[in-house]
């Protein structure tokens, strides 16, 4: 089955430049790799990537200076990274963000056979370099994938539930739906996009020429409907598949929809920041709180005495506590009788000792 869909994948989705147009060279004096022909720049890094279905892709990293977001770019299906490079650079310097771009397996340098699963892995192998290598966060990242290259950046972002955002440009519904208007999802089409946008839970934009002749613009549209979190998107008159970079509104509205989902990311930070401050002293009222917890246990029966049974039962109490009251009644009583008791008792007493005394004071005058 597997093979089936690699195979339909690799007839009507693939087509790497034949040959590449560019080639991978060392450095001799820095043992750097270079993109040839291209000119070293400092801010560029080449990088070979071992991909977990064991082919190694070629990728690319731009640096720009205290850039808060990366795009991690998956481009389309008939283009490499030496025809992606200058566009790479421009996107970089003017969007303000650093960039990760890539080859599939079996494009450009990169080793292997183009296919759905392989893209997959490729992608995933650009994403952990971002990680691993330049620690970046996936709240960092804004993935962005062209045409066929909507397949796995949206595979991806279903994973990546804590994700900035998300570009699609010219992107498809599915791999079949590209050439017939099918109604339903089969076993083996690719890149199933309008099964998975419906789970992808950062903002969205989409770009789509409305003239397209490869990916009718009704692909773009449709995703867009099956949003979670819908951005403006960009319907561009007249644009074809392969040009849209070209209009002056691509550039315009990619830099506010980039400026947009920074602001929102960097408000959510300091509202999390904020709470973080107010739970720290709040945990100092811990064993109020459980003082409150214990109140609420014992007020909780006052508030349902409108229950039958509960009015019962507080007679029954009622009637305990009466019961219990008039018999420490008879007890202070009791208490108060002996205590007049006493009194009495002492007060014959001191009559006696004092008959007592006059009678001696009588026997002494007797006997003198």
């Amino acid at each position: 089955m597997g093979g089936v869909t690699s195979s339909m994948a690799a007839k009507f989705a693939f087509f790497p430049p034949n040959p590449p147009s560019y080639k991978l060279v060392t450095d001799e004096v820095t043992g750097l790799l270079l993109l040839s022909p291209f000119p070293h720049r400092e801010n560029v890094e080449i990088l070979k990537l071992p991909t977990r279905r064991g082919t190694e892709i070629v990728a690319m990293y731009i640096r720009y200076p205290m850039a808060t977001s990366t795009i991690l770019y998956s481009h389309g299906n008939a283009a490499d990274l030496g025809q992606m490079y200058d566009l790479f650079i421009q996107l970089s310097i003017h969007l303000r963000v650093n960039l990760m771009g890539y080859d599939y397996s079996g494009y450009g340098q990169s080793t292997g056979k183009p296919s759905e699963q392989n893209t997959y892995a490729d992608i995933e192998a650009a994403y952990k370099c971002l990680e691993e290598s330049y620690g970046t966060k996936p709240e960092d990242v804004i993935l962005y994938g062209q045409s066929v290259g909507s397949g796995p950046s949206l595979d991806l972002a279903v994973k990546l539930p804590q994700l900035r955002a998300i570009v699609l440009h010219s992107p498809i519904l599915s791999g079949l739906r590209v050439m017939y208007p099918v109604k339903r999802t089969y076993w083996f089409d690719i890149y199933k996009n309008i099964d998975k946008i419906p789970h992808v839970n950062c903002p969205v934009l989409i770009i789509h020429g409305t003239s397209d002749e490869v990916v009718d613009c009704s692909h773009g549209k449709q995703l867009w409907e099956l949003c979670k979190e819908k951005y403006e998107p960009l319907w561009l008159k007249g644009g074809k598949h392969c040009n849209l970079e070209l209009y002056p509104e691509y550039i315009r509205h990619l830099k506010k929809f980039i400026n947009s989902v920074e602001k929102f990311q960097s408000q959510r930070y300091s509202f999390r920041m904020s709470t973080d401050q107010f739970e720290q002293p709040r945990k100092s009222t811990d064993i109020l709180e459980v003082s409150r917890k214990s109140t609420d246990r014992r007020e909780k029966p006052r508030k349902s005495t409108d229950r039958p049974e509960k009015l019962k039962n507080l007679t029954n109490n009622a009637d305990k506590l009466e019961k219990l009251r008039v018999s420490f009644d008879h007890v202070e009583r009791s208490r108060r009788s002996v205590d007049c008791y006493e009194k009495s008792r002492k007060s014959v007493d001191l009559q006696l000792e004092k008959a007592r005394k006059s009678v001696d004071r009588l026997d002494r005058i007797r006997t003198g």
